[in-house]
């Protein structure tokens, strides 16, 4: 039996999983606890190591096994049940991408709102050539794991003739991108508002994504002139980034919410 806790950010959902617990088989482990229909059921799982001198790293494991640098949406739903479990209003987390600082906001329950510090940004405009497509423009993103973000001007998030999703697979497999990449496809509602769907890398189409929220809004703000603070909308709900300047670290703020606390069979 493998004890879990299970959160969501805007509906994209994670397991936390005791590094301890996982024997090495990570990998195993995710894509068995992620099945949606015969086990628990996730985007990812998240294996956080408590370090000999009191601090956190955390290994991500997507739903298809693959090992993943970071997840925004993830770390926060560590940082909600470390506060909600420990106490720990503000925690420091490491992971793959780098150290990510959270601070919980407000909290009511089993809901938080977390502030998390999400890096310095690149970004450079990059052109992609699909079989069968043509030429794709769009930008090339790094917030701790890699981005390439579209600008869309359809209300379905359709591009080049193709739906997103379809769109979005074959970006995310093309060979410019040895390890693949996470797609996003935005749209500019306003000049403090973006709308945007993610094809996610190890996953498919997800519901939301703090590093594709942190990706598009690094896009909209360096590339098509956004303000440095944005409210970013997913499927799953907004979240409000703040990038201040180039070369000063991006905020990402957004809620999460403890699902539940279980164990599972192997």
């Amino acid at each position: 039996m493998i004890p879990f806790v299970k959160a969501h950010a805007c509906g994209n959902d994670f397991l936390v999983v005791e590094e301890t617990l996982a024997g090495g088989n990570h990998a195993g482990i995710a894509r068995k606890l992620c099945a949606r229909n015969t086990s628990v059921g996730a985007d990812g799982v998240e294996f956080l190591d408590r370090l000999p001198d009191g601090s956190f790293f955390l290994r991500l494991f997507n739903a298809d096994g693959s090992e993943a640098e970071l997840s925004g949406n993830g770390t926060r739903c560590v940082a909600a049940w470390l506060a909600y479990s420990e106490g720990l209003k503000q925690v420091t987390l490491g992971t793959h991408g780098g150290p990510r600082s959270c601070t919980t906001v407000s909290c009511e329950e089993t809901e938080f709102l977390i502030e998390t510090g999400m890096g310095v940004p690149r970004v450079h405009p990059q052109t992609v050539e699909v079989p069968g497509v043509g030429a794709v423009e769009g930008a090339n993103v790094n917030v701790g794991n890699p981005h390439f973000v579209i600008f869309v001007d359809t209300d379905d998030f359709s591009a080049y003739g193709l739906t997103w999703q379809a769109l979005g697979e074959k970006i995310c497999f093309h060979p410019d991108f040895p390890k693949q990449t996470n797609v996003e496809f935005v749209r500019v509602l306003a000049p403090g508002q973006i709308a945007f769907r993610i094809y996610e890398r190890g996953v498919g189409p997800t519901t939301s994504s703090g590093t594709g929220t942190c990706a598009s809004s690094t896009a909209a703000i360096a590339l098509r002139g956004c303000s440095t603070t944005l409210e970013a909308i997913a499927e799953g709900g907004p979240q409000r980034v703040v990038w201040p300047s180039k070369s000063e670290e991006m905020r990402l703020t957004g809620p999460a919410e403890i699902i539940c606390v279980g164990e599972v069979t192997l």
